[in-house]
């Protein structure tokens, strides 16, 4: 009864981040506007398929929404000292943080189900539907709580904590898969490209659209649940430290 309370708080949680949160201006900067104009950089100009683009927007897309989320409410509600209020309530911070994650996880899901329609309407297959919605939810779980980690810090300005999250999304965009397939990378491009999780997520959206992928597909779904429970676990122990220095 315990946990289902804590969870009934969490989505309370998520509904509050939905209506306050979602159209603040660095979630939009961040999340929607920057992966866009990054994308028609990178099309202009370019005779590349839909069918290569799209799962690479996908990939982007979802990556920048549902990091973008996360990082902006915790230092704005640090500022605002509503942060206080909520632990002062019957919820724990583990409650809290999932609330937030879960919002972060819808935002993202909804605007990168944005390019699938797109790619549909231009001829774009959807060969695996059912691997397309499990590395989908997963995916957006993983990079969620990375969000989360990335707030980490006891700030109250949500620019600085964007900024600082910028430094490390972008170098992950170039080296997974999604501007330039894997088998074309050097030795050590290959190399970095493996520790970041956008490269398995964006594999699963090439062999969901494409029907072609590099890393066996049950390795790509095992790896973001690897990270997925890396990222949850290290967020919430630096949240548990840093939350006394925030008030």
């Amino acid at each position: 009864m315990m946990v289902l309370a804590q969870l009934r708080r969490s989505w309370a949680v998520s509904k509050k981040d939905i209506r306050v949160y979602y159209l603040k201006g660095p979630v939009l900067l961040f999340g929607v506007l920057f992966p866009l104009f990054l994308f028609l950089a990178f099309y202009i100009g370019r005779d590349l398929s839909a069918s290569f683009l799209i799962p690479g927007l996908i990939g982007m897309t979802l990556f920048f929404t549902a990091t973008s989320v996360g990082p902006v409410i915790a230092p704005w509600e640090t500022r605002m000292r509503v942060l206080e209020r909520l632990v002062s309530a019957p919820i724990s911070l583990s409650a809290i943080l999932l609330g937030d994650v879960l919002a972060s996880l819808i935002f993202g899901i909804i605007i990168a189900l944005v390019p699938l329609l797109i790619g549909l309407l231009v001829g774009v297959g959807l060969f695996h539907s059912f691997i397309f919605t499990a590395g989908l939810i997963l995916a957006a779980f993983c990079f969620s709580w990375i969000g989360m980690l990335f707030s980490a810090p006891p700030a109250d300005v949500p620019g600085n904590v964007m900024m600082l999250s910028a430094l490390v999304k972008f170098p992950l965009i170039f080296i997974s898969g999604i501007f330039v397939s894997l088998n074309t990378l050097p030795s050590w491009g290959r190399a970095i490209a493996f520790i970041s999780p956008l490269t398995y997520f964006t594999d699963l959206m090439r062999y969901s659209l494409q029907n072609t992928h590099y890393f066996p597909i049950a390795l790509d779904l095992a790896v973001l649940v690897g990270f997925a429970a890396l990222a949850a676990l290290t967020a919430l122990w630096f949240h548990h430290r840093s939350l006394p220095k925030r008030f």
